[in-house]
């Protein structure tokens, strides 16, 4: 093979098709427009989602769904990331210093994920069921 044979593969490679050139192309005349009509026109065209006039689809169908603007002020915090921390008293800023929770978090749930073995004490914060059993089991307290 040499570089001045190369050819792309049988059928891969088509001509574009002209428009406007003539009867005999099949698309003369109109183009392919057909007759008359905004979208005959050149530039006539309208906005996406439009439907003459009538309701458009995405403004006939409800709305669904709701975004809480809550959520960028709670976070969660696993009970096998309280394990890893070198304190033993855990509160908000223990871990906000810690990298755990973001700054902008108001209210920390301690969810039941992972271990946890070593006595701490949870300050100020809300455990689930399952997590505040399990560092009482450890022999730490929630308050």
């Amino acid at each position: 093979m040499e570089l001045n044979t190369i050819r792309p593969a049988e059928g891969a490679k088509h001509a574009k098709r002209r428009v406007g050139r003539g009867i005999g192309s099949g698309l003369g005349k109109t183009a392919g427009r057909g007759h008359k009509g905004q979208k005959s026109r050149s530039g006539g065209f309208h906005k996406v989602g439009f439907e003459g006039g009538q309701m458009p689809l995405q403004r006939r169908l409800p709305k669904r769904g709701f975004k809480s603007l809550a959520t960028p002020f709670k976070a969660e915090v696993r009970l096998g990331d309280l394990a890893n921390l070198p304190v033993e008293e855990i509160d908000m800023l223990a871990l906000k210093q810690a990298g755990l929770v973001p700054e902008l978090a108001r209210s920390v749930r301690i969810i039941k994920a992972g271990e946890i073995s070593k006595k701490v004490t949870v300050k100020g914060l809300v455990a689930t069921k399952g997590a505040k059993a399990a560092i009482e089991a450890a022999g730490g307290s929630v308050a």
